[in-house]
């Protein structure tokens, strides 16, 4: 197999993971969400950013997983944390004192505004499905410097409108966020396993601005719920390296063994 082969012997998802891990500079303070996010910020860790500053909810700081957690309790986040402090402190003063530089989140609906839905889906009085909720993300979303999104590219998920806005982007016209004291820019990015957006600075409204190899503008259309813009100039969002996926692949195939009980 030639050079050329093995950079394309990857998934969709693991590009996505790559390209928001990549967005993690080190020295960075993040706030981590659990799935997608954690992935993500568990690569950077162990890749280019090896002093990132990585908290979890439970009140994890500076945390060090050998295997991704299950949840925000996962004894994992608390045995490899430099230390551990109550729920309260750790919003009011690390994330409500302006301490975290980035929040890393998942959602199951975002809309063109970056507003994210975790609550339910359907009529708030009869939903069809009820959602974890919002946990910590709505206070995150508020307080971090910055907020990067990460989820998979589909109608379900990209919608004209979030059934409930769980965690606030820049609200339903975009302008959420005018004339309101908060300390960080709210959302900044947005990464799925098609593309890289980011708010229009006037409009607040998510642009595509980066295509992953081989993903055209019009499969990110197909696959959103809304006419989605597209920067006038796209970038080609650079391909994962042989290490970076020989990194994720083992620790997810650790994380596998671990949670089978192996």
């Amino acid at each position: 197999m030639s050079a050329a082969d093995k950079r394309l012997d990857y998934t969709s998802s693991e590009m996505m993971t790559v390209t928001a891990a990549r967005a993690l500079e080190n020295g960075t303070t993040c706030f981590v969400g659990i799935g997608l996010p954690s992935e993500a910020a568990n690569l950077a860790r162990l890749t280019h950013a090896p002093d990132v500053v990585l908290i979890y909810e439970s009140g994890t700081l500076q945390t060090k997983p050998d295997v991704l957690p299950l949840s925000i309790g996962d004894g994992e986040l608390a045995e490899t944390a430099l230390t551990t402090v109550a729920v309260p402190e750790m919003f009011r003063y690390w994330l409500q004192g302006g301490k975290i530089d980035v929040g890393f989140l998942g959602t199951a609906q975002i809309d063109r505004y970056c507003n994210l839905n975790t609550t339910l889906i359907g009529d708030y009085r009869e939903p069809k499905v009820r959602l974890p909720g919002g946990g910590g993300a709505p206070e995150i979303a508020t307080n971090a410097g910055e907020v990067f999104i990460t989820l998979k590219h589909s109608r379900r998920a990209f919608v004209d409108e979030v059934d409930f806005v769980t965690t606030l982007g820049f609200g339903r016209d975009g302008k959420g966020r005018e004339g309101v004291p908060n300390i960080g820019k709210g959302p900044t990015r947005v990464i799925t396993d098609l593309c890289v957006m980011k708010p229009d600075p006037e409009t607040r409204e998510l642009v595509v601005v980066s295509l992953h190899p081989g993903v055209t503008p019009e499969q990110v259309q197909e696959a959103t719920g809304w006419e989605i813009r597209f920067a006038e100039v796209l970038e080609n969002t650079p391909e994962p390296s042989e290490k970076e996926l020989e990194i994720l692949r083992e620790l997810k195939a650790r994380t596998e063994r671990a949670h089978a009980g192996q």
